[in-house]
């Protein structure tokens, strides 16, 4: 049993965790008057913050090396563009224009903006609101009795305004607010990567099993090849009086038996290759060229770094990912118990009103107004604290999903490592039991020509030959495809910077425009 030791990664930077100040509160140091002054001592409680800091990942018991021994090394060796470990240019270029066009990825990339976009929705909750407005009217009016009725002239009246509110940040829920948009927005960043990581190993290990299919076809027609020959041999026999009715039909059923494997692999070739083209972000056909010709199943080349158990943490974007929602769900804890605190708030106007234009701006027709509002919650039957429970509740859940996203990872590493492992040394026999059965087949054959053997030695000799053949290369897929997926066990993926600011769709002719029929 591995020993195991206790990890924690260190926690945000005081510089992640400050909480901003609002630049207007900053400002107000420097000016005058008891008014300015009662501001700033309210501003400088700004940085006030009820509910739990966040202090990083909770401390969780991880072993301190892998069950199968590895190659542990990241120094200068790591896991980015491991895929080029394979050798093989093709897939090389199919998997950067399956990073540039695949549709997950795209949508990935909108998340990451709409989470960026929420961060700078909510930040201006910190800020004051302003709005103007101004409007000019027509006036007339009428004064007098019954018998007589006076008219005023005809009057126009200008009016503008601008009104102001800024509701202060006394218990940080803004802050907190602020916080949480910030740390899901770090969540959907490492879901962007996810996407990646899961989309190269897709094209990587459908690109595999379409070369072992097309490896496992010309198997079988030049088996079949061969064995039309052994029923050649036993027809001419038969027809000579030296062989019998038995062996011309069993060799006749064995050749039409190879054979008819070729139909089901051509199938299961073109799924993969159809697959591969959606995963390009293509109609299914849409690499059935570029795949048209054979190629080798690519053989990686071995080892992979595989770090320490405890790299998952920051290497797995799942993992990670997982991480940053539980910190956003411990910040949505704050914001909701600020809101069980009073609300303070600033509100101002001024407006002005003339008979003419140029007058709005005289003292005499302006008019002001300027006050702090205070919101305190006296009886809600238990709303805001129902609140509060409930985002308690929602980050011990998130605490759960990213317990149990770390467990899976640990296992993804330790079967991908189990089973690489294993089809390493299967490989090795496999190759070794081919190598006698091609020897044992050409002997047999000779011996069957000569008369010195019976045609039985001949049908299962070949028979083995072919099923080794075919499970040594079934052996090659199955190691290229555990390497595949211990790389993305281990988080490995796109190391490049990824674009995620262009939309999808960029829209035209959005100010004011009269609408078209709709279609």
């Amino acid at each position: 049993m591995p020993s195991h030791l206790s990890v924690e990664i260190p926690a945000p930077s005081a510089k992640e965790n400050r909480h901003p100040t609002p630049r207007l509160l900053r400002d107000v140091l420097s000016c005058g008057g008891s008014a300015c002054l009662a501001l700033a001592l309210i501003g400088s409680l700004a940085g006030c913050a009820v509910g739990p800091d966040y202090a990083g990942p909770p401390r969780l018991e991880l072993p301190s090396h892998w069950s199968i021994k590895s190659d542990s090394r990241r120094d200068g060796d790591t896991l980015d563009r491991w895929w080029l470990r394979l050798r093989d240019p093709l897939l090389n270029r199919l998997i950067e224009q399956a990073v540039e066009a695949n549709p997950d990825v795209a949508k990935a990339k909108a998340v990451v903006r709409e989470a960026r976009a929420t961060v700078q929705q909510t930040s201006a909750g910190l800020f004051p609101s302003v709005s103007g407005s101004a409007s000019v009217t027509n006036n007339k009016t009428s004064s007098g009795s019954a018998s007589v009725v006076v008219d005023s002239a005809p009057y126009a009246l200008h009016q503008a305004s601008f009104d102001s509110s800024w509701e202060l940040d006394l218990f940080g829920g803004t802050q907190r607010s602020i916080e949480a948009a910030v740390r899901g927005a770090q969540s959907a960043e490492e879901d962007l990567r996810d996407s990646l990581v899961t989309l190269i190993g897709d094209v990587a290990a459908y690109y595999v099993e379409a070369r072992g299919y097309q490896a496992r076809i010309a198997l079988a027609q030049r088996t079949s090849v061969s064995q039309r020959d052994t029923e050649k041999l036993t027809r001419s026999k038969y027809e000579a009086g030296s062989g019998n009715a038995v062996d011309l039909a069993k060799a006749t059923a064995q050749a039409a038996s190879t054979e008819a494997n070729v139909p089901t692999y051509q199938a299961a070739l073109a799924a993969d290759i159809h697959r591969l083209g959606i995963l390009l972000g293509r109609p299914p056909d849409g690499v059935a060229t570029l795949m048209a010709r054979s190629a080798p199943v690519p053989a990686p080349r071995m080892p992979l770094p595989t770090g320490l158990p405890a790299d998952l943490l920051m290497s797995r974007p799942d993992v990670a990912s997982a991480e940053r929602k539980l910190a956003q769900a411990t910040a949505k804890i704050g914001a909701a118990e600020a809101d069980r605190y009073p609300a303070v708030s600033l509100t101002g106007s001024v407006g002005t009103s003339a008979m003419r234009i140029g007058d709005l701006a005289k003292y005499s027709s302006v008019s002001w107004s300027v006050g702090p509002s205070v919101t305190v919650p006296v009886f809600d039957a238990g709303k805001r604290l129902a609140t509060v429970r409930i985002a308690e509740a929602q980050r011990d859940q998130a605490f759960a999903t990213f317990h149990a996203t770390l467990l899976t990872a640990l296992e993804d590493v330790e079967n991908a490592l189990v089973s690489l492992s294993q089809e390493r040394v299967r490989a090795t026999k496999l190759t070794e039991a081919t190598k006698n059965y091609r020897e044992a087949a050409k002997l047999s054959r000779s011996l069957f020509e000569t008369g010195s053997a019976s045609f039985i030695d001949v049908l299962d000799a070949e028979r083995s030959l072919y099923s080794a053949e075919d499970s040594l290369i079934q052996s090659k897929v199955a190691a290229a495809k555990d390497y595949i997926s211990l790389a993305k066990a281990l988080g490995g993926g796109w190391a490049d910077p990824v674009d995620v600011s262009t939309p999808i769709i960029v829209d035209t002719n959005t100010g004011p425009h009269v609408r078209e029929a709709q279609k």
